[in-house]
């Protein structure tokens, strides 16, 4: 058992007073109780009794109140109450005895003493007490087996049928109240455990002396312990099914110790909001109908060292700087390798304790709101580590994993999937998404990995998966998961949004969960979904050579074809930046001016197709080396000493430009998901390496929007226009000086002819600068 400093006191159990306390009665008239049974004795040592209340605590008894206590190390326990002092007989193994002279169990505490001889642990006798000198230590506590059982009858229900939307209410650590006394309840989802132990630093991790009782069939345990705080660490001791035992953290825990530590720790909010305008309005108008233009982060490395509440104070400030709308954190749930980006959660009810407190976490989320800005988070649903002190076999058998191995398995990750067809586990996670928005006030949920969720054969050769019921390869209990995670965050959670990361072509991402599509499923009910098509295609085609696009000019063209089909996100996340896939600049051919201009021309293009927009930190300043988790952004790139300060902080100045005229020109975001807010003007320029096209807002106005990618100049060029705009006139060049680029602008109002282009009877003509995209709006 590890040993403690002696001067330290437990969490729950505070040192008797130095003088004697006055004897109110005495301990004669105890009788010997009867002796415990052998089974139920040694399944009480061992960890594996169901019921410990049904031995421990006082019950009635012929001939008056029996009363047992386990204390291991202990040399004596009292039973004090009013009029009443009784000392127990001693047992053996820890055990305490007697039947006391009493009708009915009155209101009692302990008075446990240890001794420092050689028959029992001085350290903990010592910290337990608080001394060191002395031969014997008393404390006085309460005994956590007089209590009745804290969970209700309600919850247990709930439980039960796997409909339980605050789960995080009922199971884990919470400090409360229970028949007057302050204290902490524990409880845990464990129905393969033989028994199940408290154990933390309020015991000295030894959890012998607090086994927790099964609540009947729901495969909960519970234990009340009094004068256990806030801040107290601990961990479940669970007899697995073979006897052996395991040590685990509570899957529900919402504090965790510093990684590589992994106890929980007991935790409650104490923090005010002040966000009360942000939440009230932020479901005012659909997302989908609203500027949404997306910073994505790594919390950890975007600052290295900074604590949330130091967070709180600069990401808000620069990212309003830039005119985002929302940033999407990487997930912020506790991972136990950083290495992992938080991809691979092992406490997902739990904010990572690398850079603070559950409410540290919640006061950055109000100070971007305060500021404007929405918060996304990345919620990873699809799969968990093996860590054999996290859920992985976590009772000693398949529980929040699927009972098949080859389903369990994830084969790219060297994780295991979640069995979504286990209520349980579904509630377990559908809760988790609504605890996110309801507990952190997150305004969105970017769900990871959905394609390797969906399909049963995802990443997996002929013969190493099985057909649904159907003969098919959709995973069933997932899209019925996916469906209720987002038919109840949109119920519960107004103005939330939902983002699926899916990479094929699965029909009705957002789609409705009631509308069944020609596949015979319902939607999945996500709000957004990432377009990877559009992600894939347009950046291998700015990769090429200019003089070579136009082989490849129906790369750019093709996400038209289907981007009404969803509701889509285009996204230049993390993963397009790391791995040797290189940085946004660097992905680009020519020398560092035709990189930046290409860089900015694409931004451009990206910002003015139908979409969202997602950018991942250190695009916005053209940093040339992939992102590290290790020490973040290369912001050393914006210092004014360095000699090429300037071109990185042009293109910081472009997105913020860019989105400064998005946010304030409808037509490039109040109709993204309707075909009638877009059209070509000319989509088939090839030669030219042009892209034209209109967007439209609600009333009609219109924004045209060209993107040349060519490192020529290109005077006179003629495009169509609609003949209802009188003039148009530049309002966003990426080639201006003040982004870096060589200044070729059109700085008059450009006026129609009545000459007939692209389909259109007037035109225009203007001056196409090299490898840059054009924002025209009616003068």
């Amino acid at each position: 058992m590890p040993k403690r400093p002696a001067d330290t006191e437990p969490r729950h159990e505070q040192p008797a007073p130095a003088a004697p306390r006055p004897r109110a009665g005495g301990s004669h008239g105890v009788r010997a109780a009867r002796p415990l049974a052998d089974g139920d004795r040694e399944r009480l040592l061992s960890g594996a009794h169901h019921d410990p209340h049904g031995l421990l605590g006082a019950h009635s008894v012929r001939g008056g109140l029996e009363l047992r206590v386990l204390r291991p190390y202990a040399r004596a326990v009292t039973v004090l109450s009013k009029g009443l002092r009784a000392e127990l007989h001693e047992d053996g193994d820890g055990f305490f005895s007697g039947v006391l002279p009493l009708r009915t169990a009155p209101e009692y505490q302990l008075l446990v003493t240890y001794g420092s001889d050689g028959d029992v642990d001085e350290t903990v006798a010592d910290s337990e007490s608080g001394a060191e000198a002395e031969d014997t230590h008393e404390i006085e506590v309460q005994d956590p087996y007089r209590f009745l059982p804290s969970l209700g009858e309600l919850d247990l229900h709930l439980i039960g049928e796997g409909r339980h939307e605050e789960l995080w209410n009922a199971l884990g650590a919470h400090p409360m109240a229970h028949q007057g006394v302050t204290g902490t309840r524990f409880t845990v989802w464990a129905p393969n455990a033989r028994g199940v132990r408290v154990t933390g630093d309020f015991n000295y991790w030894n959890g012998t002396g607090h086994p927790m009782r099964s609540l009947g069939s729901t495969g909960v345990w519970e234990l009340f312990l009094p004068g256990v705080s806030e801040g107290a660490l601990y961990k479940f001791d669970i007899t697995r099914p073979d006897g052996s035992h395991t040590l685990r953290a509570d899957p529900m825990a919402r504090r965790t110790e510093v990684p590589p530590a992994n106890a929980s720790i007991v935790t409650e909010s104490h923090h005010v909001w002040h966000d009360e305008e942000w939440m009230a309005h932020r479901g005012d108008v659909p997302v989908h109908e609203s500027p949404f233009s997306v910073y994505e982060v790594h919390l950890a490395s975007w600052r290295p060292g900074l604590t949330y509440r130091q967070l709180a104070v600069q990401l808000p400030a620069y990212v309003k700087d830039l005119g985002f709308t929302h940033v999407e954190l990487m997930p912020v749930a506790e991972h136990p390798f950083g290495g992992s980006w938080g991809y691979q959660v092992t406490g997902f009810y739990a904010p990572t304790s690398r850079m603070g407190t559950p409410d540290d976490f919640r006061f950055l989320v109000d100070a971007l709101h305060r500021a404007g800005i929405g918060v996304l988070v990345d919620w990873v649903p699809a799969h968990f580590p093996k860590d054999d002190w996290a859920l992985a076999e976590f009772d000693g058998r398949s529980l929040y994993e699927h009972d098949d191995p080859a389903r369990a398995a994830h084969p790219d990750w060297g994780t295991l999937e979640f069995d979504y067809g286990r209520k349980e586990v579904r509630n377990f996670l559908v809760a988790n998404a609504t605890y996110w928005c309801e507990e952190f006030h997150i305004d969105g949920l970017r769900v990871d990995a959905v394609a390797s969720m969906l399909y049963l054969d995802y990443s997996r050769e002929h013969g190493e998966w099985t057909p649904n019921e159907h003969g098919g390869r959709e995973n069933l209990d997932a899209v019925a998961f996916l469906q209720e995670m987002n038919a109840t965050v949109y119920r519960r959670c107004p103005g939330v949004v939902t983002i699926a990361e899916e990479s094929t072509a699965w029909d009705g991402v957002t789609r409705a969960t009631h509308h069944v599509g020609p596949g015979g499923f319902g939607g999945l009910g996500f709000g957004l979904k990432w377009n990877m098509g559009w992600m894939h295609d347009s950046l291998g085609y700015v990769a090429h050579e200019p003089v070579h696009r136009k082989f490849h000019h129906n790369e750019m063209t093709f996400s038209m074809v289907y981007a009404y089909s969803e509701n889509y996100v285009l996204p230049i996340s993390h993963d397009e930046v790391v791995h040797g896939k290189q940085a946004l600049v660097s992905k680009m051919p020519g020398d560092w001016w035709q990189q930046r201009a290409n860089h900015r021309a694409y931004l451009g293009f990206m910002w003015a197709h139908p979409g969202k927009q997602l950018l991942f930190m250190g695009q916005e300043f053209a940093q040339g080396a992939e992102w590290s988790e290790g020490h973040g952004p290369d912001w050393w790139l914006l210092d004014p000493s360095y000699a090429a300060e300037a071109d990185h902080r042009g293109v910081r100045h472009l997105v913020g430009d860019l989105n400064a005229v998005y946010g304030a020109t409808p037509a490039l975001w109040q109709r993204d998901t309707e075909p009638e807010g877009f059209a070509w003007v000319d989509g088939d320029a090839a030669e030219d390496n042009v892209f034209a096209f209109l967007r439209y807002d609600a009333s009609g106005a219109p924004l045209l929007a060209i993107s040349h990618f060519s490192p020529v100049v290109r005077h006179e060029y003629r495009l169509g226009v609609p003949d209802s705009v009188q003039a148009w006139t530049e309002v966003l060049n990426t080639d201006a000086a003040r982004y870096g680029g060589s200044d070729v602008l059109n700085p008059d109002p450009l006026k129609p002819e009545s000459v007939p282009s692209h389909g259109r009877r007037a035109s225009i003509q203007l001056t196409l600068p090299p490898l840059a995209t054009l924002w025209l709006r009616p003068a």
